[in-house]
């Protein structure tokens, strides 16, 4: 059975609070990683993983600028659309707002715009076809919130947030992936601003099959907050990332980046587009973003530094 997967909505409507101030005027999706949009980590993934084709992306928080990202509507080799909801309608009513983008007769993939990922899914986006789920929750066996209670016996999703078996042990962590089936829409209220568990636990209590998938190969990693997304250098910097493919470029310092001689870049930090970093500076463990500047001796440390910023004294554990 095939695992291609043709179209995906990717969730870019979250305010990002936990990553503010970064995400004061950006979209978390749209936070640079390697020097490009996370957003199109997702993207890249998918494409490999299940030959995702057309992408849609619903927006709420300063929404130009995903059309300043991707201007043309198209990311390499696939079609991205954008919906914008000037109310928050949640993960619930954001999928019932894009059925007319929807396909009517085969599954779609949901997949948080805040994540970076290389789990394999070809296997499971064939074992949610096999066993025709109305929906197939991608999950991991470790993380720090097992939350989602899961029968490995029957494949099934018992619980979620303890609202159904709070006394179910075996618990896993959701990594905001799953797969949907068209006869999962009808537990979606339509018109309702509200949580996708909720049309979740309905479809449990229906009887309906909500299945599971442990993948507990690859890596994931939710970046909603500054010291999950400062992390991510490491895991770029260690060359094992992403696992998908092999034509993803990590660019570590953008070719228009100045870097003056004398100063020294380690290896897990990231330079954007314009920045200059002064003579004898020292830039660690940090992410910096397009046009900083950095003057001459200057140290930053484990600090992610915004565009336009201008870095005059030793910065250390800081995001300005």
């Amino acid at each position: 059975m095939s695992a291609q997967i043709s179209q995906a909505f990717l969730l870019g409507a979250g305010l990002g609070t936990r990553l503010r101030p970064l995400t004061e005027n950006l979209p978390k999706p749209l936070v640079p990683v390697a020097n490009r949009p996370l957003l199109s980590w997702a993207m890249d993934h998918l494409r490999a993983e299940v030959g995702t084709r057309s992408f849609l992306v619903n927006t709420h928080h300063c929404p130009d600028a995903y059309g300043a990202a991707f201007p043309d509507g198209r990311y390499r080799d696939a079609t991205i659309e954008f919906r914008h909801e000037p109310v928050l309608l949640d993960t619930g009513g954001g999928i019932d707002n894009i059925r007319d983008w929807l396909p009517r007769d085969e599954s779609f993939l949901v997949y948080n715009g805040d994540i970076l990922s290389d789990l394999p899914l070809a296997a499971a986006a064939r074992q949610h076809r096999e066993r025709e789920n109305a929906v197939t929750l991608v999950l991991r066996s470790t993380g720090e919130e097992k939350r989602v209670g899961f029968d490995p016996e029957t494949g099934r999703i018992v619980d979620l947030r303890g609202k159904l078996r709070p006394d179910w042990t075996d618990r896993y962590q959701f990594t905001g992936i799953y797969f949907v089936a068209p006869a999962f829409l009808p537990y979606l209220a339509p018109g309702k601003i509200e949580s996708v568990v909720l049309a979740f636990l309905r479809g449990i209590e229906d009887g309906a099959p909500i299945g599971g998938v442990v993948v507990d190969e690859g890596t994931w990693s939710d970046l909603g907050d500054p010291g999950s997304y400062l992390a991510s250098g490491d895991r770029l910097a260690e060359g094992t990332f992403p696992r998908y493919s092999t034509d993803v470029v990590i660019e570590k310092i953008h070719p228009a980046a100045r870097i003056v001689p004398g100063a020294r870049i380690d290896e897990t930090s990231f330079v954007g587009a314009g920045s200059v970093i002064g003579a004898g500076a020292t830039v660690e463990r940090s992410i910096l973003w397009d046009d900083v500047e950095v003057d001459p001796g200057v140290a930053i440390r484990r600090s992610i530094i915004r565009s336009g910023i201008r870095v005059d004294c030793e910065t250390e554990e800081s995001i300005c």
